[in-house]
């Protein structure tokens, strides 16, 4: 049947109603506690052991209210994932939410933020821990690595190989499977949280009341332009999100997985930066590289202290780049199986159950970008994609709210509308204040992706392959009926088309089964398989 364009642009996902994605080819693994450390470990790294040095010189001590502005706004927005998690539990974080509230068009302006955001989010944390690799060899070994293989060109090398070296091993984990990446990553997040305690614990010692006597040396407009800046140490509360198809009881876990991540990560940054702050003087972070480790040394006047933290440093932010290349493959997964990106990105290695070629495609783009680009250009380009993303989230909620008011949520935005309104507030208000270079960026880069959809996704949209076949019929906004039962059935025996609303057991009949309520709302089966 013809579709008008605008039936096109803004056609609507169904919403599952089963608990999950029941059609998804990964494997269910990951348990509330691992989710947690998820967020944990894909959020704290870079942002506080690096960005210090970079939001320091813009705020002053002001930066604590930087870190204070920029947790409030993720906060808001962790509040509507919380909500939309609960009750949109697939793959595919802010990207899915928006295909199944606003539609396909905005899906892909979303599908843009996020890969901007954990694409480029991957790279500066690589960056990042480079930095530190050089800080602990210094320490250990009395050596470091020419400046020619550890900085991007335009910082005077050549390449950064450190850099390059982590995304490969982080590779190498993913490839192996979810299970062996989820353990990894919740050893490593155990030990940075010591190291961030042990660093508060000494540099606390070390307190020099006279460090914030100019306290916001550059107004209020300094704190913001630092909130912008920091906001990029928040990029992985949403990384939580992306596990939809491989958590356990993603109704329940996903938002308290969220909100328990906030929590921890927001408590870690206040207390480092404040200990950062009254240890050493606001003149003294511009330029400092590995600052962290470089504050305790002068504290103690001994090289141990500042090598337990950058040990931990390169521990940590190993897992910050293990997590949000993860969140990168599976957003991909998720679009390729509703057609939106090509069909090599969903496919499952059947022994590891993970998108092997996925993970190597995306390691391979994300490794350029590490080493030859600059840490800071990276950070801003982070932020304003997930500032992006956070705010389409936090439309979602609303228009959910008014379209399915008796969605099942495991978890509901406390003081609606006020929330995801302020949410939506807020990160427009850090946007403002982020470079224009940075905006117009961005905005290249969303326009290359949909015209990438104008001319590619929407043409190969499952959703809109199952309308035009008369698969499944549109009865109102974002709502279905089956099509015909028996040419349904043939298509899921045969898995040429998938079937949204259906849960595909291999057998005709089983499809033809779950067709038999014709009425009833339908569940996305994801694509593809």
């Amino acid at each position: 049947m013809a579709t008008s364009l605008r039936q096109q642009l803004f056609r609507v996902k169904p919403v599952p109603r089963d608990g999950g994605e029941g059609g998804s080819t990964l494997k269910r693994s990951i348990g509330l506690f691992q989710l947690t450390l998820i967020g944990v470990g894909g959020t704290i790294g870079t942002g506080i052991f690096f960005i210090l040095s970079e939001a320091v010189p813009i705020a002053g001590p002001a930066v604590i209210w930087s870190f204070v502005i920029a947790a409030a706004v993720a906060g808001l927005s962790a509040l509507c994932y919380a909500e939309l998690a609960s009750s949109v539990p697939v793959s595919g974080s802010s990207y899915s939410y928006a295909y199944s509230t606003l539609g396909e068009l905005p899906a892909m302006g979303v599908a843009a933020c996020l890969l901007l955001e954990y694409g480029v989010s991957t790279a500066a944390v690589a960056v990042g821990w480079s930095q530190y690799v050089n800080q602990l060899m210094g320490n250990l070994f009395g050596f470091r690595l020419p400046e020619a293989l550890s900085a991007a060109p335009e910082e005077g090398g050549i390449i950064n190989l450190p850099a390059v070296i982590l995304i490969a091993m982080c590779a190498f984990l993913l490839i192996r499977g979810t299970s062996h990446s989820v353990v990894a990553n919740t050893i490593m997040v155990l030990i940075k949280i010591a190291v961030l305690l042990f660093f508060v614990a000494v540099g606390i010692t070390g307190w020099n009341v006279n460090n914030f006597a100019d306290f916001a040396p550059f107004g209020f407009s300094g704190v913001m332009t630092g909130a912008g800046l920091i906001f990029f140490s928040f990029v992985g509360l949403d990384a939580v999100a992306t596990a939809g198809d491989e958590a356990k009881n993603p109704r329940r876990n996903l938002p308290i997985a969220l909100v328990a991540a906030l929590v921890v990560v927001t408590s870690m940054y206040v207390l480092v930066a404040v200990a950062a702050l009254g240890a050493q003087p606001t003149e003294d972070f511009e330029g400092q590289e590995a600052g962290l480790s470089q504050i305790l040394e002068n504290i103690i006047g001994a090289q141990w202290p500042g090598t337990l933290v950058a040990a931990g440093a390169v521990i940590s932010i190993f897992s910050v780049t293990l997590v949000v290349l993860y969140g990168q493959t599976r957003i991909l997964f998720a679009m390729s199986r509703d057609g939106m990106a090509p069909k090599i990105f969903q496919k499952v290695n059947p022994r590891t159950m993970t998108p092997v070629a996925n993970t190597i495609i995306v390691s391979v783009i994300v490794a350029i970008l590490a080493g030859v680009l600059p840490i800071n250009f990276l950070a801003e380009m982070t932020s304003i994609g997930t500032l992006a993303a956070f705010t389409v989230v936090s439309v979602a909620v609303i228009v959910l709210r008014r379209r399915e008011p008796d969605l099942e949520r495991k978890f509901k935005v406390p003081f609606y509308p006020v929330i995801p309104i302020l949410s939506i507030v807020g990160c427009l208000w850090i946007i403002k204040d982020l470079r224009p270079i940075t905006i117009f960026v961005f905005l290249g880069w969303t326009a290359v992706v949909l015209v990438w959809w104008w001319f590619t996704g929407r043409k190969n949209s499952v959703l809109g392959e199952q309308l035009k076949t008369g698969l499944i019929v549109l009865v109102g906004p974002g709502k279905y009926r089956e099509g015909d039962a028996e040419r349904a059935a043939a298509h899921i025996e045969t898995g040429s088309i998938p079937v949204a609303g259906v849960e595909t057991r291999g057998t005709a009949a089983a499809g033809a089964d779950d067709l038999g309520d014709e009425g009833s709302s339908t569940r996305d089966d994801g694509g593809a398989r």
